[in-house]
């Protein structure tokens, strides 16, 4: 008996510690001890923003400051990753690059989240012929290409709003109308629940029922969509500027840099696609690490993703098999 009291004392500290912590600190902490490669993720994803937000002082050049007597230069003191065609530092437009990509990764990810989340939970929720007809819509624009559709957005809309704008625009929108299907699948899965047949039982409103006890719910998936969908965002962004299509010069997109003077120079001066091709494949690897390694751990489907206290599971089943050996041993 000492034991088993001793074992839900334990237990019930556990509790109160892990709700003390809060959610955030408590996945930033299964974070660093289950998943390596997620916290490299993670690191990588906070220099790109650190970068971003302060990338006129890291920046040893403006990033079309153009000095023809150092074109061509190979990496050196004065230039540390080298400079372009125009004698431009690579550095420098290797770090503004990360600013781009955090606007619009950032930016766009959020708008298509945020758009996923309204169709799916309309469209979840209230079902019968407003799911079908926005079903059906969904199911025709997914039909097209998504580069198709980018370019053709891209193309028609380019010069009625600032670039960086319109990249974000165009990517959100056109990102967000596919991944509502996620969304909408769990909202159908949790409307089923009894406390949400409870409250539409004793007259809850339809909004206050979606606020209080169907968003709530559907927050694992649209943090994983938040976290996973930015590396594709930035690899969007990247390949319309690569094609020509995507924020013109000289705004140093890595893509764009990519593209034009780096495909030319690439055998004279190979550093003027190395550093921005390793830029953008590091960042999106980080993104991509990061998004698995949150979905592992807010996924109860998945091996350790138990949820707010995945570990309280655990511990409550080894003090029980220790009470019972206890007992079993003072029986003997």
């Amino acid at each position: 008996m000492a034991q088993t009291a001793s074992g839900d004392r334990e237990v019930r500290y556990a509790v109160a510690e892990k709700k003390a912590r809060g959610l955030l600190a408590e996945l930033f902490i299964r974070l660093v001890k289950e998943k390596p490669l997620g916290t490299v993720g993670l690191v990588i994803v906070v220099l790109l923003f650190f970068t971003g937000i302060f990338a006129d002082f890291l920046a040893p050049y403006g990033f079309n400051e153009i000095n023809l007597a150092h074109r061509l230069d190979p990496p050196s003191a004065t230039h540390l990753l080298g400079a372009d065609n125009l004698g431009r530092d690579m550095l420098s437009r290797v770090i503004y690059g990360a600013r781009i990509s955090m606007y619009v990764g950032l930016g766009a990810i959020v708008l298509s989240v945020a758009e996923s989340t309204f169709i799916g939970i309309i469209c979840g929720y209230f079902g019968g012929k407003v799911d079908i007809i926005i079903q059906r819509f969904v199911d025709a624009w997914m039909c097209f290409p998504m580069l198709f559709i980018l370019l053709t957005a891209m193309a028609v809309l380019s010069g009625l709003l600032h670039p960086v704008i319109l990249m974000i625009l165009v990517l959100g929108l056109a990102s967000g109308i596919g991944s509502s299907r996620l969304v909408r699948s769990a909202v159908i899965a949790i409307k089923g629940n009894m406390y949400v047949q409870a409250a539409t039982a004793i007259g809850s409103p339809a909004s206050r029922t979606l606020v209080r006890h169907i968003l709530p719910n559907v927050m694992a998936p649209i943090i994983i969509m938040l976290s996973i969908g930015m590396g594709g965002v930035i690899m969007a962004e990247a390949s319309l500027s690569f094609l020509g299509f995507g924020l013109p010069p000289p705004t140093p997109s890595w893509g764009g840099m990519l593209s034009g003077s780096g495909r030319t120079h690439m055998i004279r001066a190979p550093w003027m696609m190395i550093w921005p091709g390793l830029a953008l494949a590091l960042v999106i690897w980080g993104i991509n690490m990061f998004g698995d390694a949150v979905r592992d751990l807010l996924d109860p489907r998945l091996r350790g993703g138990l949820g707010r206290f995945s570990g309280l599971a655990k511990k409550r089943a080894q003090l029980a098999r220790k009470a019972t050996e206890a007992r079993e041993t003072q029986e003997v």
